[in-house]
């Protein structure tokens, strides 16, 4: 719960920005500028304490740019050593959170948000100094905290960080959904079954091969968000406004980002072209790309499990599908996929944030995108859902799954699908019409090829023994 939905005792202390005068609650770190952006920006509902990595990222920022203005000449020691006091006690100790108090998606390209943390800062700073929250002639929200800096540099610099950290969980979360179908690969790879294209019968494979490819497929993607992350390690710190650099010391931003690197352990490095990087948001559409990507993966996974378990005695029914809760309010004995359900419907609203991460890159005009915020928060939302939702899926469905063996082997034995493997041993055209007949009669495969004399028993059952039929073989 934050600040504003606290007690408070009635107390204020004045605080006055360009639109004029307002009593604070003193029991609030922030200052004027965020309450009005509290006021002003009531939207999704979801403040920028619902994500610790934004916040721990902006007080990262903070306390490198303090660190950089001192040693450059333009803070003194004991006004920066507090600054950095504060900014430890936010992203190393968890502190202050619930002072962060803006909704994530506002105007101002972000201003609410980087006034939030000046603010916040600043006063936390003022009592390690001594003085009273307020009093910010000691130090003072814009012109020590936010020193040779605009929101312009350094929020997308704080959001960029976030999600390289925040990308960090969501990959671990991915690894450990991926052991898990590799987990079932390897209980399945005895299993033989059919594969099916275009949702008909194929050629037999194994489950275990089924479940490797899942494996395989969502493997891909922990390589491709490890490497699209490295984009957001040229920052834009230094620009200030509009990338010109103006207010800002020439030897700041290579400065800047070394401390940087220094408080993450990432090799953060000044952007080249700091116009640019200031202008430019299709980092943030290429990472949230990736996303996307991850989230189609798992979605037609999900899709192939429903298939998989469907009936129980009228559809495929070859897997099991942990039981989680009853189906239907009708339906007496029914039990619904719920989970593959759900990690669909959140493949669904990554697929609807990406769209609008896209069409507000989009919408950036001239030297700034105004529309950071909705990216960012996009963003961040298929983050949390992505992982909350392999969680979910990797405990209370893939873990859980168990192969219907009999059924399995059942099928293939009655598939007609069965005559490919007989291909290149009767040719084309006599398997063709032993699939045919099949189709019209209703016999199965293995019965009309020694009926009609192509193959011997002993040859038959070589061809069809299951360990040839899911792997390549020489045939002569």
């Amino acid at each position: 719960m934050d600040i504003l939905h606290q007690p408070l005792s009635g107390k204020t202390r004045h605080e006055h920005d360009l639109l004029g005068d307002r009593e604070v609650p003193v029991e609030y770190y922030f200052g004027v500028q965020t309450l009005r952006g509290v006021e002003n920006f009531k939207t999704s509902g979801i403040k920028i304490n619902h994500y610790p990595e934004m916040i721990n990222a902006l007080a990262m920022v903070k306390e490198a740019a303090a660190i950089a203005n001192c040693e450059l000449g333009y803070m003194d020691t004991k006004k920066k050593d507090a600054i950095v006091k504060a900014c430890r006690e936010i992203y190393k100790e968890g502190k202050l959170y619930d002072h962060f108090v803006v909704d994530v998606i506002q105007g101002g390209a972000g201003t609410s948000t980087n006034m939030n943390a000046n603010e916040v800062i600043a006063n936390r700073a003022l009592e390690i100094l001594g003085y009273q929250r307020g009093e910010y002639q000691y130090c003072h929200p814009n012109n020590d905290v936010n020193l040779a800096q605009s929101t312009n540099d350094a929020y997308p610099t704080g959001m960029k960080l976030a999600i390289v950290i925040a990308n960090k969980r969501l990959v671990e979360v991915l690894k450990t959904l991926v052991d898990a179908f590799r987990k079932k690969a390897k209980e399945f790879e005895h299993v033989v079954k059919m594969g099916r294209t275009h949702l008909q019968d194929a050629v037999p494979m194994t489950l275990g091969q089924e479940f490797e490819g899942y494996a395989v497929a969502l493997d891909e993607a922990v390589g491709t968000l490890e490497e699209t992350v490295k984009n957001f390690y040229a920052n834009n710190m230094g620009a200030t406004a509009v990338g010109t650099g103006i207010n800002s010391d020439p030897d700041y931003p290579p400065l800047v980002s070394k401390y940087l690197s220094e408080i993450t352990g990432l090799p953060m490095v000044p952007a080249k072209n700091l116009v640019q990087a200031t202008n430019d948001t299709t980092g943030f559409v290429l990472y949230s790309s990736v996303l996307k990507y991850l989230a189609v993966k798992l979605s037609k996974t999900c899709n192939d499990l429903r298939v998989l378990t469907s009936g129980p005695r009228t559809g495929i029914g070859e897997i099991n599908l942990p039981p989680m809760q009853p189906g239907s309010s009708i339906m007496p004995g029914k039990v619904n996929p719920v989970i593959a359900e759900v990690v669909s419907q959140i493949a669904f609203r990554v697929i609807g944030n990406d769209h609008a991460a896209t069409m507000g890159s989009e919408a950036g005009q001239l030297e700034l995108n105004v529309m950071e915020p909705v990216i960012v928060a996009s963003i961040f939302d298929s983050i949390t859902v992505l992982k909350n939702g392999m969680e979910i899926l990797r405990d209370k469905c893939i873990a859980g799954i168990t192969a219907n063996e009999e059924r399995c082997k059942d099928l293939v034995l009655h598939s007609i699908g069965l005559v490919t493997a007989l291909n290149p041993y009767i040719g084309y055209e006599a398997s063709t019409a032993i699939a045919k007949e099949a189709m019209e009669t209703g016999r199965g495969v293995y019965e009309l090829v020694l009926e009609k004399k192509l193959l011997s028993q002993e040859q038959l059952d070589d061809i069809l023994a299951p360990e040839n039929m899911i792997k390549p073989r020489k045939m002569k």
